[in-house]
């Protein structure tokens, strides 16, 4: 019983730090799907782990990333700092 517990306990502790260090979702409106260049306009609301308020802000973007979305989709998505350049690590349709 002392092991199901301790194992509970120390589940429950992962977790808990595990979700404090996710990052935290905008959400906007994409204007605009450069493929070429892999670019994605978004109109979003603020941007909390970047410091920045809600703008239309240009981001770049992994393979794959924006199938399935199209301009003017409404997205929750999480923006962040790749090797110095701004870019959408996660997004998803709302």
């Amino acid at each position: 019983m002392k092991l199901i517990y301790a194992l509970t306990l120390g589940l429950m502790t992962a977790t808990a730090a595990l979700a404090q260090d996710a990052m935290p979702q905008s959400h906007g409106t994409i204007t605009k799907i450069d493929t070429k260049w892999k670019k994605v306009t978004i109109d979003h609301g603020p941007l909390e782990n970047l410091d920045m308020p809600a703008m239309k802000m240009v981001f770049g973007y992994a393979d794959g990333m924006m199938d399935g979305l199209a301009e003017g989709a409404k997205v929750a998505f999480v923006a962040d700092r790749v090797n110095g350049k701004l870019a959408v690590t996660e997004i998803m349709a709302e």
